[in-house]
């Protein structure tokens, strides 16, 4: 799509990324190969398309670097406009400052973002004569949002928190300082093995330095390099990041302009609604400072919705913000995620909820109960974090009442009865794959005392102790259930107001009791006492009335035959005596007389108003430095659960904790504290009785991982740990045998083996720039330019065939093509797995090839 009257360039629309820097006030395309590297002196504008259920997700972003002048800043900003009305009015908009991206944009980049000296505006035209001509020092910061900046090749430009990358070329030394997180250290370690195989096709050899002391050789060369080191290392500086407590402060403003002036008018603060903002203006919303949202009203005039930007960054100035704040311009019916969770609700029009069949009326849908498969859970994992099962419910269960501080075992005719005096211990165990795993409700009655409370969290922890740690602990406020623990229960969920189920009552049952009935099977049944007043009363649903004499079945007008049927199973719980139904509207005066007397109650119909849509969020949590702090991963995997990690997994009805097996203490016993800190800070006003689930490394539940794309359940025994893949780079003892060569960067091999160096050979001298944008294949080594690649060099890197058949990328050896396994295997191997010679093999068209080479699991 090209724009006649902009200078805009042909856009493609294709899912993924598309990048463009500007060069002489146009859009010059980013080859894709350099994805992820900016120059500090440049601008970019950044298209990034994916599909969701509802469509497409159109972000567009422009990028400013801090060295790049005023006009490419004025030139981006105008392109990101005529690109948003080029592609509908449908994209959301980013305005990104080098060092300060937001979430999202990190989230494009997994490896890393690098940030290189030097841009149009300074004059480096970037004429790179040869790939291996690079001395470079890049200084890596972030565990789940990594980005690399170019600094001075200097000892002063050092810490003792961080990782460093020294970059010759060929080599690559790591130096991890003696402060590093795992995390960080192999998140430094992603970025080397990136720049070795993205920059130099393979062919260069990465060290690492985790104690000075261990790593002489490596350490030679720094200090070729860097001169010798005086004086001690910097501590870390923490990174600035905005709390929770910032963020949760959202304010919206009113933003017009009024003789010419720009008028900023507050008109409400947390907790926000979605009708304070009209489709006829344009709002701006400020959330604590941390990032701006403008949001244009798909009736506001053009002039305002141009002036967007402007009006953002003209409201950043007069509040004092950092010129470096996000952000974010959102289109009237094309909200992001992060835009709508900060208000208490969002409807979307038109939108199912669930299984549900929707029907529109007005703009409230109005819901209907479909029952679902409970067999599907475990074929479709995805339904099963959708219901919030872990599975059918037909495992085993047992329950504890906490009594004098201890675990007091419940009479299991009475399973399923919970007084809201008592605190309680439920655990379920069911089977999956052959072997036992568990859940351990703690549920929480809203009149037990804090000692009982607490009590329970710590007979909950001994318990898990007794069943190897593996359990999935779920933190359950009295009338906030999950759906799960329903369903345990089959249909004989009761939960009484106040009293215990201990023998020795200290207060006699009341005589009349009201229990409203909500459930149409035996998955989503639950009976709830409320006061046995008529206001009570709701005409959509069924209630029990108990009474010395009888047990009155009252059905509302707009009860199904389901929700009667459920009603009367419960009815015999609570109840011993006789059972009168009647109908709304056709009560005997004794009814009436047993609640009071009559008052008005609930009777409109029931519509089940859409909340958010909400699309379920990763954060990662700190609360080392006294402050509460959250990194939101975008777009996030399985991948983003580093071990030395506790992660917050956000999807409205609950929130689980994961919990990494190399965790630190400190982490691990505040986990459930930092989840109810997060909840009490939400901007959207969140329950603070949402369910809390705390998850352990290896011992997922179903209703967790299917929030996640391709689970592996097999990732935690199979992955490899940092130290694996610092070992998988084979013996970097012989990089000692590498001369540097100061005077000309060069750096010769001389008595080093292909086992020892990750790739080698010999590079084309010139590699040059089309355009300042336009990097041309950094690897020059062809794999097309032979039919045969028995091209390992020298005849050298021949591998035993368990080394290479049914590898993945990352367990094959180091400098392994793994689009060539085949070569490496020697001649009598290759001819006893093919049945052919490798002249043979390679002389068959390509197809066959492929088909053979996945036949034998080397494709």
């Amino acid at each position: 799509m090209a724009d006649g009257d902009t200078n805009l360039p042909t856009i493609e629309r294709k899912l993924g990324l598309q990048i463009w820097g500007i060069e002489n006030m146009k859009m010059v395309p980013v080859p894709e190969k350099a994805y992820g590297t900016f120059f500090e002196g440049d601008c970019y504008i950044i298209l990034h398309t994916k599909r969701t259920s509802r469509g497409w997700a159109v972000d567009l972003h422009y990028w400013i670097g801090r060295g790049s002048s005023q006009d490419e800043q004025g030139a981006a900003a105008v392109y990101v406009t005529q690109l948003d009305t080029a592609l509908g009015g449908s994209p959301v908009q980013h305005r990104e400052v080098q060092g300060h991206e937001s979430e999202t944009f990190q989230s494009y980049f997994r490896n890393g973002i690098i940030y290189k000296k030097g841009g149009v505006a300074s004059g480096f035209k970037h004429v790179e004569t040869n790939m291996y001509n690079i001395k470079r020092l890049l200084h890596v910061k972030g565990k789940k949002h990594v980005s690399a900046t170019e600094v001075a090749l200097s000892w002063d430009s050092f810490n003792k928190g961080d990782v460093f990358l020294l970059d010759l070329g060929k080599v690559l030394i790591q130096w991890n300082g003696p402060s590093c997180s795992i995390a960080e250290k192999s998140r430094g370690l992603a970025l080397a093995r990136s720049i070795r195989d993205s920059e130099r096709g393979g062919r260069a050899q990465i060290g690492i330095i985790d104690n000075e002391r261990d790593s002489p050789d490596l350490m030679q060369i720094m200090r070729m390099v860097l001169g010798e080191r005086r004086g001690e290392l910097r501590d870390a500086t923490p990174d600035t990041k905005a709390d929770e407590l910032q963020k949760a402060n959202v304010r919206l403003y009113h933003v017009y302009e009024k003789d010419n002036d720009l008028v900023v008018q507050e008109i409400a603060t947390r907790p926000l609604t979605q009708d304070l903002l009209q489709h006829e203006d344009c709002y701006i919303l400020d959330q604590g400072g941390f990032k701006i949202y403008v949001w244009r009203g798909k009736a506001s005039s053009p002039e305002e919705k141009k002036a967007a930007f402007t009006r953002a960054v003209g409201f950043i100035q007069a509040k004092g913000y950092p010129s470096s704040t996000n952000v974010e311009v959102i289109n009237d019916g094309a909200e992001s995620a992060m835009f709508k969770q900060l208000f208490q609700r969002w409807t979307e029009k038109n939108e199912t909820q669930g299984l549900g069949k929707v029907y529109t009326t007005g703009k409230i849908a109005k819901v209907e109960q479909v029952k679902f498969d409970t067999t599907q859970l475990h074929a479709r994992p995805e339904l099963a974090a959708e219901q919030r099962m872990v599975d059918d419910a037909s495992g085993d269960i047992e329950v504890w009442r906490i009594e004098d501080l201890q675990m007091q075992p419940v009479n299991p005719k009475t399973y399923g009865q919970f007084y809201g005096g008592d605190c309680y211990l439920v655990l379920y165990t069911y089977l999956r794959s052959g072997r036992p795993h568990y859940v351990l409700y703690m549920w929480q009655g809203r009149h037990a005392s804090v000692d009982e409370i607490t009590a329970c969290a710590l007979n909950a922890i001994e318990l898990d102790k007794k069943y190897g740690d593996e359990a999935v602990q779920v933190r359950v406020t009295m009338g906030k259930e999950p759906r799960h623990f329903l369903a345990i229960f089959k249909g004989k969920l009761v939960i009484y107001e106040g009293g215990t189920s201990r023998d020795q009552k200290s207060t006699p049952e009341p005589a009349i009791r009201l229990f409203q009935v909500r459930g149409t099977d035996e998955v989503n049944t639950k009976a709830t006492e409320v006061p046995a007043r008529a206001s009570s009363l709701n005409s959509n649903d069924v209630f029990l009335l108990t009474t010395s004499q009888v047990c009155y079945l009252w059905c509302g007008k707009g009860c199904s035959g389901d929700e009667r049927e459920m009603a009367k199973m419960v009815a015999d719980i609570v109840s011993r005596r006789d059972k009168h139904t009647i109908l709304e509207g056709q009560e005997p005066a004794e009814f009436w007389e047993a609640l009071g007397g009559k008052a008005p109650y609930a009777s409109e119909k029931r519509f089940q108003e859409q909340s958010t849509h909400y699309q379920p969020r990763l954060f990662e949590c700190s609360n080392q430095t006294g402050r509460f702090i959250m990194t939101e991963v975008v777009g996030f995997c399985q991948e983003d659960l580093d071990e030395d990690d506790v992660m917050l997994l956000d999807t409205w009805e609950e929130i689980f904790l994961w919990v990494g097996k190399a965790s630190n203490a400190q982490e691990r016993n505040e986990a459930i504290a930092s989840a109810k800190e997060y909840l009490k800070t939400h901007p959207a006003g969140r329950d603070l009785a949402t369910p809390i689930i705390l998850v352990k490394q290896g011992y997922e539940p179903l209703n967790f991982t299917g929030w996640f794309n391709a689970w592996d359940p097999y990732k935690w025994s199979d992955g490899k740990s940092y130290e694996e893949m610092k070992n998988s780079l084979g013996d970097v003892s012989a990089i000692s045998e590498i001369k540097v060569d100061l005077n000309n960067l060069s750096l010769n091999k001389t008595t080093l083996s292909t086992t020892n160096l990750a790739g080698s050979g010999t590079a084309n001298s010139s590699s040059e720039y089309k355009s300042h944008f336009s990097h041309s294949e950094s690897n020059s080594y062809n794999s097309n330019s032979h039919s045969s690649p028995a091209l390992v060099p020298n005849g050298e890197g021949i591998y035993s065939r368990e080394v290479l058949m049914h590898r993945t990328v990352d367990e094959l050896p180091e400098g392994v093509d793994p689009t060539k396994k085949e070569c490496y295997l020697s001649d009598a191997d290759f001819h006893d797995i093919f049945g052919k010679s490798k002249d043979e093999f390679y002389q068959m068209p390509k197809w066959k090839q492929q088909n053979e080479k996945k036949q034998f699991g080397l494709f």
